[in-house]
């Protein structure tokens, strides 16, 4: 195979990215191209005018980020209703942002998109959150077949537990601990070939009282949930469902098909990235970075560009009323 031009760099076939920096910085040059894309995206149809009263042939004004309606004038402002209403930072500055937080594995914390981007730390807060408003978990929808229901807890320290205790691999689980934030979770096995997913909600207590309102809400019924012996589950069979339990307390953690290592493997994937990234979470902003974690989890095998293509598809114009 003959060398790549250095002045025409290629994505290797062996790398596993699937939109590389340079290709970004090809695609999105500047401010207009930019606008272009988030208007074609907008307006899959072309732009309505509404003095028109018909779709209608826009251009692009050169000196603000508006089209102008090629008949009577009147002007549309895709960025309205929309992340980026408000905004003086470059529209380019905030898909290079949303580009950064698209390909990290674990997120990537506001202080440090300051320092990628070039912006002052309120402005990167703010896109930072602002991007982050997009992934909620409200678009996808209910689970059914086979599922795992967990529940952990999350930051904190278990000061009730004895250190002789955590010697001995002592697994109880922590309800009483102080500063820690109890965590619902569903994961719905990969099934006719697709990928599964996953849901995660902070509840205040954890309990039956919250744990089996979340299952009914996302699990449809006759679906078969797996979860441990906490006694906050065992209304699942006469709710409907198909239940089994694994027992944890006797070191079972795997009996043929009865597991939760799913739900379980991905508690381990949001405290690493909790602790590695942003190194602690307040309670009253943990559903968001969950909300985060749960896109992302859900997204991974996005197609075409990854997940800057799954990240850039949650971006849309609220509606005049809302």
């Amino acid at each position: 195979m003959g060398k790549t031009s250095r002045n025409a760099p290629k994505r290797a076939a062996s790398s596993e990215a699937k939109f590389a920096m340079f290709e970004f910085d090809a695609e999105f040059p500047d401010d207009a191209t930019c606008l272009d894309y988030l208007t074609t995206k907008l307006y899959p149809d072309g732009i309505f005018c509404r003095k028109c009263g018909k779709v209608t042939r826009h251009h692009r004004l050169a000196n603000r980020p508006a089209y102008s309606c090629q008949f009577c004038g009147s002007h549309e402002y895709p960025l309205k209703g929309t992340i980026f209403q408000g905004s003086s930072t470059s529209l380019r500055l905030w898909f290079q942002a949303i580009y950064l937080m698209a390909s990290t594995r674990c997120g990537i914390s506001a202080k440090q998109l300051e320092r990628e981007v070039g912006v002052s730390y309120p402005t990167a807060l703010r896109m930072f959150r602002q991007i982050r408003s997009l992934l909620d978990q409200e678009r996808d929808g209910v689970f059914s077949g086979t599922v795992e229901a967990d529940e952990a807890y999350i930051g904190g320290r278990s000061y009730w537990r004895k250190q002789s205790d955590w010697r001995k691999g002592f697994t109880g689980r922590p309800g009483t601990s102080r500063g820690m934030t109890g965590v619902m979770g569903i994961a719905e096995r990969g099934k006719d070939g697709k990928p599964g997913r996953v849901s995660a909600k902070t509840a205040e207590h954890i309990g039956g009282r919250t744990l089996m309102p979340n299952i009914k809400e996302k699990v449809l019924p006759a679906s078969t949930v797996y979860t441990d012996e906490y006694h906050g589950y065992q209304g699942l069979k006469r709710a409907g469902y198909t239940h089994e339990r694994i027992r944890h307390s006797a070191r079972v953690y795997v009996s043929g098909e009865v597991h939760t290592q799913t739900i379980e493997g991905f508690w381990s994937l949001v405290k690493r990235g909790i602790s590695g990234v942003y190194h602690g979470v307040s309670t009253k902003h943990l559903q968001s970075y969950l909300d985060e974690y749960v896109f992302r989890y859900n997204n991974r095998a996005a197609t075409g560009r990854g997940m800057f293509d799954a990240f850039l598809a949650r971006i849309e114009k609220a509606s005049p009323t809302s």
